[in-house]
């Protein structure tokens, strides 16, 4: 103790909290981030690369096919031998008709517990298989379409097993009531009618083309008819026919064309249709595509969808939210020079000192586009007005001509360069560019998807 009686206290200093101090300073760097990517302008890039574009030519078609209608002679019940879109030669057997109704119970019982043979479940397997491979969704009426192709082939396979025991069948007692049915002709086997086998180009009208008023009846085996009533139809010819309807443009333009390549929407196939048109009394427009091949693949088809493949480009592909017009300066191109570092290109424009005298000063230009007598130039620098030098002459040429120039913005440096393209064709969402001009685009390089984010030369920040 102090003998003054005098005691001195020291204030306590608490220790820093580092930890808190750490927590305060990342809090306030995250929000600087959060803030500065809210208030950041935000370009898009993308990447160039080779495409091709088709016109949107997209038409529903109605198939015309030489059909010939089979009817039955007399009543019964049908039973079919030969698959739907099989070949059948004049005589060969297509159906039974039983009089009596009994052959369909005989043949169940003789069927019963048998087995596919090992040629029969490959022709089933092949059968699944091509359906699941062309499978489209969009598509989904075939399901029905195979539903009845398998049908068939199993009514097929288990009916040759019958005809392979003929006797019996004799022996039966049946076979007085059993007429046996060939194909009057050679065709192609469709079990369907609809009442549009003997339509023609001139009775053509748009009413046609509502689904909604088609009605298809399908054949189906072990079902009774009647004397007269269609048993099945035979395409006769390979030659087949496609109608859309179209407005008068498109008709010149395809007629003028003469043959035209069709994409077949169900299977992506393509193949050359020739051309041929009609206008009915009401003005409405059809053209009628004629194959020469493809009609066992969409025989069971009435209404085909079909692209029309008119123009096809391939180049770069980008989208038109790219591109962008710009004007430039042009000048003759004995004007522009290299100077600076001997790999830049610029021209000599005139100055005054203050005294007035004249001189000459290089000014770096980049040059964006060229024709065999001028070139596009900057105007980043120059000013309409400006006088440039002809190198290695007193000649000058004052600056004032302005062109355009369709281009877009490539981003590969870190800035909006702007780059010329040279537009083969377009659709309302994409445009092919040619590849590797002078000034233009390579593929993979990278530009702004949207052109109106940017201004010449902006730096891009991702």
């Amino acid at each position: 103790m102090d003998s003054s009686g005098n005691n001195k206290i020291v204030k306590y200093r608490r220790p820093v909290n580092i930890s808190m101090v750490i927590f305060l300073v990342i809090l306030i760097y995250t929000g600087i981030c959060v803030f500065s990517y809210f208030t950041q302008k935000h370009i898009e890039a993308h990447q160039v690369k080779m495409g091709s574009l088709s016109s949107n030519n997209v038409y529903k078609g109605i198939a015309l096919r030489d059909e010939e209608i089979v009817t039955a002679t007399k009543a019964g019940y049908v039973n079919y031998y030969a698959r739907e879109g099989e070949r059948v030669g004049v005589g060969n057997l297509v159906y039974t008709l039983d009089e009596s109704g009994r052959l369909s119970e005989y043949m169940d019982a003789e069927n019963a517990g048998g087995t596919l043979t090992g040629s029969d479940l490959a022709e089933l397997k092949t059968e699944i298989l091509g359906f699941v491979n062309n499978f489209d969704a969009r598509y989904f009426s075939t399901v029905y379409d195979f539903k009845y192709n398998v049908k068939g082939t199993v009514l097929k396979l288990a009916n040759a097993s019958i005809l392979k025991n003929i006797d019996k069948i004799n022996s039966s007692g049946l076979s007085e009531l059993i007429s046996f049915c060939n194909a009057p002709a050679t065709g192609i086997l469709i079990y369907s009618v609809d009442g549009y086998e003997d339509l023609t180009l001139e009775q053509f009208t748009g009413d046609l083309f509502d689904t909604k008023n088609y009605e298809k009846t399908q054949l189906i085996s072990n079902e009774l008819v009647d004397a007269g009533q269609p048993v099945y139809k035979l395409s006769t010819n390979e030659d087949w026919s496609i109608v859309i309807q179209t407005d008068m443009e498109k008709a010149d333009e395809l007629i003028e064309a003469e043959f035209v390549k069709v994409k077949f929407l169900k299977n992506q196939d393509t193949s050359w249709g020739e051309v041929s048109t009609y206008t009915n009394v009401d003005g409405e427009i059809f053209v009628k595509l004629t194959f020469t091949n493809s009609m066992v693949t969409f025989c069971t088809d009435r209404f085909i969808d079909i692209e029309l493949i008119l123009e096809e480009e391939e180049g770069l592909k980008i989208p038109n939210s790219s591109i962008v017009q710009k004007e430039f300066f042009i000048v003759p191109r004995e004007y522009v020079t290299k100077g600076g570092n001997g790999n830049s290109y610029g021209v000599l424009l005139e100055r005054y000192k203050e005294d007035g005298t004249a001189t000459t000063e290089f000014v770096e230009t980049t040059i964006y586009n060229e024709t065999e007598t001028e070139y596009y130039i900057d105007d980043m620098v120059l000013r309409a007005g400006n006088d440039i030098i002809k190198p290695e002459s007193t000649e000058k040429f004052t600056i004032s001509k302005r062109g355009s120039l369709t281009g877009v913005y490539n981003i590969n440096k870190g800035y909006a360069d702007f780059k010329q393209i040279n537009v083969l064709y377009n659709n309302e969402e994409y445009s092919i560019v040619k590849s590797n001009t002078q000034y233009g685009l390579s593929v993979y390089d990278y530009i702004v998807l949207d052109a109106s984010t940017v201004v010449d030369d902006e730096m891009i920040y991702e």
